[in-house]
């Protein structure tokens, strides 16, 4: 008779080997290639340098939470694998979008976010745009900074700020976990629009080419926003019915009793 441990690390290693398996397909399965993120070369250096400092404000102290974690709540370094891999899959798959030639893609840091905390999410969304950028040619290694910035940090932050405010005004888990996945997503184009039309304006105007970046993303980006809230929704719901006390460990006061998301989540 297997104890509830034992049930529990046989089911995370199980999604473990399944999300390991999904990435082995997904890196050795010939595809066509769809450029993600800022790409390689597209800032000029002054405006690269910038992103990589503005990244490391946050991703240093993000390292240093995750050493402090690991050492104050057991099992957390499984979740924090987990959690890594949600990110590198949800925010891998291109979506093009019309005009541009460039593509769409989910995020997955909100949902991090929620999980693990914004700073251990912010570094977890690094590390899966440095493998991306590695072995998929999604962005770039002068464009990490960038892309650091607007998906893992602005990602993680601005998801992790809308779930507790919802959660702060009683909103169920799922409205507030899908306000995380919409808000942090749409949140993340905005700001590689800016950091794009930023660096590349020129003489015209920076607020004209930022219109037309986010004119761009929209037809795609806006209803990925809804797909990304959905699903966000309904994985920290599923967590939270089957497993409550990994979800407060990170936000104590976001979580009422295990039993609240039947009457309403609040």
């Amino acid at each position: 008779m297997k104890t509830n441990d034992e049930k529990r690390w046989g089911f995370k290693s199980s999604l473990g080997l399944a999300l390991v398996f999904a990435l082995g397909l997904l890196l050795l399965s010939p595809s066509q290639a769809y450029a993600m993120h800022i790409a390689e070369g597209i800032l000029p250096a002054n405006w690269a340098a910038l992103w990589y400092v503005v990244a490391f404000a946050f991703v240093i102290p993000g390292i240093y939470f995750i050493t402090r974690k690991t050492k104050e709540i057991k099992g957390l370094m499984p979740l924090l694998g987990l959690a890594g891999a949600v990110i590198f899959l949800i925010s891998v798959f291109p979506i093009p979008v019309p005009v541009t030639g460039s593509c769409s893609h989910p995020c997955g840091t909100p949902l991090g976010a929620i999980l693990v905390g914004p700073f251990i999410s912010t570094v977890l969304g690094a590390i899966a745009l440095l493998i991306q950028a590695l072995f998929l040619a999604h962005g770039g290694f002068s464009t990490w900074g960038a892309n650091i910035v607007s998906m893992a940090v602005v990602g993680s932050f601005v998801g992790f700020g809308a779930f507790v405010l919802f959660r702060r005004f009683h909103a169920p888990i799922f409205v507030a976990a899908f306000a995380a996945g919409l808000f942090g997503d749409w949140a993340t184009y905005t700001t590689t629009a800016f950091e794009l039309s930023s660096a590349l304006h020129g003489t015209g105007s920076l607020w004209s080419m930022f219109g037309a970046i986010c004119i761009a993303f929209a037809p795609t980006q806006l209803p990925l926003g809804i797909l990304e809230g959905l699903f966000s929704g309904g994985v920290v719901t599923l967590v939270y019915q089957r497993r409550p006390e990994l979800l407060s460990r990170i936000i104590p006061s976001a979580f009422g009793p295990a039993t609240s998301i039947v009457k309403g989540g609040s």
